[in-house]
């Protein structure tokens, strides 16, 4: 088969997006801490964790579940080095 003809398996020019942390200055006051999880909060139905890193919070993704939050999390705190 002729190679110029294949597709390739990956566009070249199309933009890898990741997901960067939002940082907040305090929890929203809307947020339900969820029991038995140090960093994750419930809003709008959905799992978020919330790491303090200084004097700001950092947002994570939303989740469906708490325990992915709280993986997200203490992902943070190793990658960042953040003390309890």
């Amino acid at each position: 088969m002729n190679q110029s003809l294949m597709k390739p398996f990956r566009q070249q020019n199309r933009r890898v997006i990741s997901y960067v942390p939002r940082v907040e200055p305090a929890l929203p006051d809307h947020a339900l801490k969820v029991d038995g999880f140090r960093d994750v909060w419930q809003l709008r139905g959905k799992y978020v964790a919330f790491v303090l890193m200084g004097e700001h919070f950092r947002r994570s993704p939303t989740f469906t579940v708490p325990e992915s939050a709280q993986r997200w999390a203490t992902q943070i705190r190793q990658d960042e080095d953040v003390q309890d």
